[in-house]
């Protein structure tokens, strides 16, 4: 910067009270007016201007302090009674009613109480505000507004090294609360230190878990009892089988015996429907299906192993990743399979190979989801490899609808609960597809961008609006769905229906095609092979090799003789403008000779 003036002072005159007095004006310089320096600009008529006439305002950031808040309990005891009077002790209760009842200002109270409450059931008798006017009408179609989704929360992991949220499970009353397991499922991979902690989430204050769930192994499911909502069911990563009862605090209630437990981590857990609520099985990868009571989980009541060949051998059973279960039907279950196989099976069987119904392939990888649809349980949904399928029942060699395959792996998926045409899938990258066969076959109905990191699953809310999903990072996500991805919309389940239907109709005529074609090729090579048998002798060792030379000879005596063509092809232009040559030059005695390549 350039220094225009220099002001010196000595020190002595630094920080000196200034003295001010009073004096006349002077008059330093005066600059009159010049009339010529007006002749040098020219008047602009009209000038134009723009003017701001709005308020100026300025944006400021503050950081606020994050709020955290505690859920505490209350314990109400029955109150009001005098300190000489036990409320426990009847007769003494008894005697102070009495007594009271007995005093003028009791009666008086009672009396003028009396004509409030009198006038407030009049109004309660003469509407009902509970009364639904409309329950006979069919559902109306909303109107036609773009599929849209928004983050409602978000709930992170609050310990320090990162873990997967490997499952989800909504509460059963009211769903308010979120039951959330985190895992490593990296094989031997999980860093030093990592929690093993789940915890259960409110869903109005994503700050701090309501309930830490202390398992001896880090949990990966983690399942409601719907019949009491205080009791959870989790699958551990060292197999065993955890129970917990909130009310008791955070530590397990019920755990199994290491020795009969599962040998893999437990990737499927389910409550059953039952009498007592308290039955459930389980599934891993060790190729073993477990039923349990948590009330004994000691060792398992019943065991099935996954042996599609019916052989009962551990060694080659299929590795279970998923597990269905629909309780209309109690004596059927269903199981995803590492290898890509969806197993049907039948509980009630007398014979354990028995119980192995039927098979369904067709995904190249793992079958991360398995589930019916709550609408027409014979067709089912499995998430694997890179697409999403939907099956019939009775259609099992091949999926009666499948998505395209895309280009990030897909991780689970799960059906609408309120919509039979609506299924919602997760992938690797980090987006949410949100798919409605009724309105696009073809594409997702809605894809969104959830987070940059993989997703590993989801759950959605039995209302249909809410949708949760769990990331690699152990963040869990809280989306709202519009209006029309969670309203049965008018003919929605005649049109499913019908769609199924149709498709299961084509996949069987398909089936029997192919069976037919199968058929015929097998006849025709039998047949062959039949014919060459007979014409064929029996050859020396010395008679094949002989043949197989002359065989060789023949292909190279055959590849020869093309090459002498396509050089013969190749010298005929040269032969043709030798012929033009003479005759030009009939006068003219020449000689051509013409070679040609051998």
């Amino acid at each position: 910067m350039e220094i225009v003036y220099v002001y010196v002072k000595k020190r002595s005159e630094f920080g000196k009270q200034c003295n001010f007095s009073d004096r006349q004006a002077e008059l330093n310089i005066d600059i009159p007016p010049n009339p010529e320096l007006a002749e040098q600009f020219v008047e602009r008529n009209p000038v134009d201007k723009g003017i701001q006439c709005s308020t100026s305002m300025s944006e400021h950031e503050a950081n606020t302090e994050r709020f955290e808040m505690e859920t505490r309990g209350i314990n109400h005891v029955e109150g009001g009674w005098p300190k000489d009077v036990n409320p426990l002790e009847l007769e003494q209760t008894i005697r102070f009613r009495k007594k009271v009842e007995k005093d003028e200002n009791y009666i008086n109270t009672i009396m003028q109480l009396g004509s409030i409450m009198e006038h407030c059931i009049k109004q309660n008798n003469a509407i009902d505000i509970y009364q639904e006017y409309f329950d006979d009408e069919d559902a109306v179609e909303v109107t036609e507004e773009a599929p849209s989704a928004k983050t409602i929360n978000v709930f992170r992991d609050p310990q320090e090294i990162k873990r997967s949220a490997t499952h989800l499970s909504w509460h059963p009353d009211g769903n308010r609360k979120l039951a959330v397991a985190y895992s490593c499922l990296n094989f031997q991979r999980a860093p030093e230190g990592m929690s093993h902690e789940s915890y259960i989430w409110d869903l109005e204050n994503p700050n701090k878990p309501e309930i830490v769930l202390k398992p001896s192994s880090p949990l990966v499911t983690l399942e409601y009892n719907p019949k009491d909502s205080h009791v959870l069911l989790g699958g551990c990563y060292n197999g065993q089988l955890a129970c917990w009862d909130t009310r008791k605090g955070s530590l397990v209630a019920e755990l199994s015996t290491i020795e009969f437990s599962h040998r893999d981590p437990v990737y499927g857990s389910i409550w059953l429907q039952s009498k007592t609520g308290t039955e459930c099985f389980s599934a891993s990868t060790d190729g073993q299906v477990m039923w349990w009571d948590i009330r004994k989980m000691s060792e398992p009541t019943e065991v099935v192993i996954l042996d599609i060949t019916r052989k009962e051998q551990l060694e080659s059973a299929l590795g279970a990743i998923s597990l269905e279960f629909e309780s209309t039907l109690p004596t059927k279950f269903m199981v995803g399979t590492e290898q890509g196989i969806v197993i049907s099976c039948n509980r009630k069987a007398k014979t354990s190979a028995e119980k192995i119904v039927c098979t369904f392939s067709g995904h190249h990888g793992p079958i991360y989801a398995l589930q019916r649809n709550p609408f027409y349980p014979k067709n089912f949904l499995t998430v694997g490899d890179w697409t999403a399928r939907i099956w019939s029942e009775d259609s099992r060699e091949s999926s009666i609808m499948w998505t395209k395959y895309h280009m990030a792996y897909l991780t689970d998926g799960a059906w609408s609960p309120v919509r039979p045409a609506v299924f919602f899938t997760t992938k690797m990258d980090g987006t949410l597809d949100i798919w409605d066969f009724v309105f696009k076959q073809c594409e997702p109905a809605l894809s969104l961008k959830v987070c940059d990191e993989a997703l590993f699953c989801l759950r959605v809310q039995d209302n249909g609006c809410f949708i949760a999903c769990g990331s690699q990072l152990g963040t869990t996500t809280l989306l709202e769905v519009s209006n029309g991805l969670c309203t049965l919309q008018r003919n929605e389940k005649n049109t499913a229906s019908s769609i199924f239907e149709r498709e299961t109709r084509r996949e069987k005529i398909l089936e029997a095609r192919h069976r037919e074609m199968r058929l015929k090729e097998k006849g025709k090579v039998e047949g062959k092979e039949d014919d060459q048998r007979e014409e064929e002798p029996i050859l020396t060792l010395e008679e094949l090799v002989t043949k197989a030379e002359e065989e060789f000879f023949d292909i190279i005596f055959t590849e020869l003789k093309k090459k002498e063509v396509e050089a013969m092809k190749k010298s005929k232009p040269d032969l043709k403008a030798d012929e033009e040559v003479e005759g030009e030059d009939q006068g003219e005695e020449e000689a051509a000779h013409v070679e040609t390549p051998t």
